[in-house]
C-alpha cells in the first residue's frame, strides 16, 4: 500500500548523497562529488563538513570505541579517523575488490561488511558479479561471499546473527548467517522480486529491473525500508519480498536510514539519477524525510 505522508526536505544543494547514518543525535551522510562526509541536525540546521575525502566517500560507520570509519572509493581504501582527528588507512582493499568499494555496515564488534561494484559501472562495462568483504577491527580483510550482483546496502540484525545484503542488479535481497568466527553461512534469498538478469549489459538490465535494492534500513518488526534505485521509491519490505508500504519522494532515491530521537524518521537520499557525469556537474541532490510508524533496529 502507499500511504499519504508529509515529505520534508532536510538538505539541498548536494551532488549525490549516499549512506545516511543516524549517530549521536545527528544525521551523517556522504556526498560523492563534493568529496566530503557531512552531518546535520534533524531539523536541517547546523550542516557541517566532517571529513574531506578526495577519492570520493561512500559507506561509513563507527567502531565500538567511537572512531569513524569510511570508504574512500577511488583509491580503494577504508579509512579511520582517530581521536586526535587524523585519518589513517584502516584497510587497503585494492587487492580484494574488482570495482569501487561502496556501501558498508559496521557491526557491534567493529567488523566492517563491505560490498563493491565489481566492474566499471560508470564506464559502461558489462556487469560482473562481486565479492563481499569482512574487515576485522585490526584491519585484516577476508572475502566472505562471492558472485553477488552488485552487493550494496547492508544491515545486521539486532542479535548480530544475520547479515542482509541488497543486490542492486539481481532483483533480490540476500541473507547470510554470521558464524561465531565471523564467516558467513550459505547465501539465501531474503526477498526475491524477479529473476536474475539474462544479460550482463547494464543498459539492458536497468529498464527491465523489477526492483533495484540500494541503501536500506531495518525496523523493529524485522522489515526493511529499501531504496529502489531505478523505481524512484522507498519500500517497506517483509522477509519473503512482500512490499507492505511505499513512499514516493518525488525524485530518484538511492539510500535511506531510520533515525531521529525516536527512530521513526526515515531519511531518504534523493537525486535525479546516479549518472556520475550529470551528478558531479550539478547540485541537485537532497535529503528528504518522512515519519513512519515502526522505529529503527539493528546496524547501521
Amino acid at each position: 500500500m502507499t500511504q499519504q505522508r508529509e515529505i520534508r526536505t532536510l538538505v539541498t544543494g548536494m551532488s549525490y548523497t549516499e549512506c545516511p547514518r543516524w549517530h549521536a543525535g545527528r544525521l551523517w551522510f556522504a556526498d560523492f562529488y563534493t568529496h566530503a562526509i557531512y552531518s546535520v541536525a534533524v531539523d536541517g540546521s547546523g550542516l557541517r563538513s566532517e571529513v574531506q575525502v578526495p577519492a570520493q566517500p561512500s559507506g561509513l560507520g563507527w567502531l565500538p570505541d567511537g572512531q569513524l570509519v569510511y570508504v574512500s572509493m577511488k583509491d580503494r581504501k577504508v579509512m579511520r579517523c582517530q581521536a586526535d582527528g587524523t585519518c589513517v588507512v584502516h584497510a587497503d582493499v585494492a587487492d580484494h575488490v574488482t570495482g569501487h568499494p561502496n556501501d558498508m555496515v559496521v557491526d557491534a564488534q567493529g567488523r566492517c561488511w563491505l560490498g563493491n561494484f565489481g566492474f566499471d559501472l560508470m564506464g559502461g562495462a558489462d556487469l560482473k558479479t562481486a565479492g563481499l568483504l569482512r574487515i576485522d577491527p585490526d584491519g585484516s580483510v577476508t572475502t566472505v561471499a562471492r558472485d553477488l550482483w552488485f552487493p550494496n546496502g547492508s544491515v545486521v540484525t539486532p542479535d548480530g546473527g544475520t547479515l542482509i545484503v541488497n543486490e542492486t542488479f539481481g532483483n533480490r535481497i540476500s541473507a547470510f548467517s554470521i558464524e561465531p568466527d565471523g564467516n558467513l553461512g550459505p547465501r539465501r534469498d531474503w526477498a526475491r522480486f524477479g529473476e536474475l538478469p539474462k544479460t550482463r549489459a547494464v543498459a539492458s538490465i536497468v529498464p527491465t529491473a523489477v526492483f533495484a535494492p540500494d541503501g536500506c534500513s531495518l525496523d523493529a518488526e524485522g522489515h526493511l525500508w529499501v531504496a529502489d534505485a531505478i523505481g524512484g521509491r522507498v519500500c517497506r519490505v517483509a522477509e519473503g519480498g512482500q512490499i507492505v508500504d511505499t513512499i514516493n519522494p518525488g525524485d530518484g532515491v538511492f539510500a535511506c536510514m531510520l533515525g531521529g530521537a525516536d527512530g521513526r524518521t526515515l531519511f531518504m537520499s534523493c537525486a535525479p539519477d546516479f549518472n556520475e557525469q550529470a551528478r558531479s556537474a550539478e547540485r541537485e541532490a537532497s535529503i528528504r524525510t518522512v515519519t513512519v510508524d515502526v522505529p529503527h533496529a539493528g546496524w547501521p
